[in-house]
């Protein structure tokens, strides 16, 4: 029989994106193959490198280019550019030349369909809310799209549309992979903190935060409603968590972490398990109104 055909789906998730390199350092190891790749937000950037150099050693580089990322290198987000945004009345806090920057040194191809593995990157239409595929064209472009988080980054116009962060339409797009044709579609999340002592103080970091946990319960959800189209396998997130979506300063342990998890999860059968995460939802207190 013809092996099934298998999608490798990242999800969004800001700085937790380091966890899908600790997964993707084990399943390179282990030699575990795609046959295409779709991702949204900085899951499409981590499917957009590792499609281009599938390999254990392509992976220590997209690990390496981690290890160097801080957040201002990201999210150069000041006081004085959000003085700037209101002056002059923008939809957006910050231009994304650093992450232009990175995009242009990390990559070594210039359009999505030159990737030696095929490549899907997710965004969201602004006006529809609707999830669009970038399956060809400049893959620069699609990835700023995918990423240009509402309010921090500007909307970036592809074919007359107006196309934002994909994590708003689809943080992890399985029902993409399933119109792609997928048969089987093996998840890597980047899962959401669920240790945090308290909720992040700035726009960005609260923005990124609800959309991490909106997330895996969007996750959950699809994965119930899909397992009669495909066999669905997901690769364990970390949990507990105690970072937040907008912090790179744990990546190293993050990075670690994930790829000893990972291990042991494939050593124990992983890929043969299939079927619901089932995320705890952790803070569904019972409240009792104050009279």
């Amino acid at each position: 029989m013809a092996r099934p055909k298998t999608a490798w789906v990242f999800s969004g998730g800001g700085s937790l994106g380091a966890v899908q390199v600790g997964m993707l350092q084990a399943l390179a190891e282990a030699g575990v193959q795609a046959d295409f790749l779709i991702g949204a937000s900085v899951g499409a950037l981590n499917a957009a490198f590792y499609a281009q150099a599938p390999t254990v050693e392509g992976v220590a580089r997209l690990a390496g280019l981690w290890r160097r990322l801080r957040r201002k290198d990201v999210f150069p987000l000041t006081l004085l550019a959000g003085l700037k945004a209101l002056l002059l009345r923008r939809d957006h806090l910050v231009e994304p030349d650093a992450l232009r920057v990175i995009i242009a040194a990390a990559l070594d191809v210039r359009r999505i369909e030159e990737t030696r593995v095929p490549l899907h990157v997710v965004a969201t239409d602004a006006m529809t809310g609707a999830e669009v595929l970038l399956s060809s064209g400049a893959i620069d472009v699609a990835l700023l799209a995918s990423t240009a988080i509402p309010v921090v980054f500007p909307p970036v116009v592809v074919a007359g549309r107006r196309l934002i962060d994909g994590g708003v339409g689809s943080n992890t797009p399985i029902i993409g992979a399933l119109a792609l044709g997928a048969q089987r579609i093996l998840v890597l999340p980047t899962g959401t903190s669920c240790a945090l002592q308290e909720p992040p103080r700035d726009m960005a970091a609260r923005a990124l935060q609800v959309m991490s946990l909106l997330s895996m319960r969007q996750l959950d959800r699809d994965v119930q409603h899909c397992t009669a189209l495909a066999e669905i396998v997901i690769v364990p997130p970390l949990c507990p968590l105690a970072v937040s979506a907008f912090d790179f300063s744990q990546t190293v342990a993050l990075i670690e972490r994930a790829a000893a998890q990972t291990r042991d999860w494939l050593a124990s059968g992983g890929l043969r398990r299939s079927g619901p995460l089932h995320v705890p939802l952790a803070h569904q207190d019972r409240l009792h109104a104050v009279h």
